[in-house]
């Protein structure tokens, strides 16, 4: 899934399943509890959290935190990857840069911005 451009350089617009598959992705995000999980997920650690990191930051149970981490999922947003009895989460960066690019086509991922030298220096 991704926006290409026409050849007068502009942006190509969305495909039915395309926007069907972002749309998706958007209703998930329209939850401020599940826009605030995402924005936790992708600032904690290394980019990942469990449930056992995100409760403290809602007065929610656990069980509505990892059903609104079960709608991220289905969406596309994040992925989890059991680690003895926690399930660790991580944003889906791909994703995330699509839906960015749907709302600002202008937008081009860093690594297109910066020159080669810069883009093979170490972090």
């Amino acid at each position: 899934m991704s926006l290409g451009t026409t050849p007068m350089g502009g942006p190509v617009p969305l495909s039915a399943d395309e926007a069907a598959a972002l749309a998706l992705a958007f209703k998930a995000l329209g939850d401020p509890v599940r826009l605030r999980l995402v924005s936790l997920i992708a600032a904690h650690d290394n980019g990942e959290a469990c449930v056992c990191d995100l409760t403290g930051a809602f007065e929610l149970t656990g069980p509505t935190i990892s059903h609104h981490l079960k709608v991220l999922r289905t969406a596309g947003l994040i992925t989890g990857e059991r680690r003895g009895t926690w399930i660790y989460y991580r944003t889906v960066p791909d994703v995330i840069r699509h839906l960015a690019n749907v709302l600002d086509p202008t937008t081009t991922p860093l690594a297109s911005r910066c020159t080669p030298e810069e883009s093979d220096r170490p972090e």
